[in-house]
């Protein structure tokens, strides 16, 4: 939390439920290994984003968090990707 002359100023966080959470990484695990490391990050992350949203509704917020998570986590995804290739 910031203070900006008396006022408190507080990140705009939208958080993942644990719901949202598990239907992402069932997305990401449907997806064939292939199709993981075949994509660029972004076109990845555009891949799964859409996947998930074909699953569920989720609000715009939820939508760039989402997007968010997927970014950090492109790398974790293509090294399970490839553990997953043998």
């Amino acid at each position: 939390m910031l203070k900006n002359r008396n006022k408190v100023i507080t990140p705009d966080i939208c958080f993942i439920n644990s719901y949202t959470l598990r239907q992402l990484w069932a997305v990401i695990e449907e997806n064939e290994t292939s199709t993981l490391l075949k994509f660029g990050d972004a076109e990845l992350v555009e891949q799964l984003l859409g996947q998930l949203q074909n699953k569920i509704v989720m609000s715009r917020e939820e939508v760039n968090t989402i997007n968010n998570y997927l970014n950090s986590k492109v790398s974790l995804i293509r090294d399970l990707a490839e553990g997953n290739s043998f």
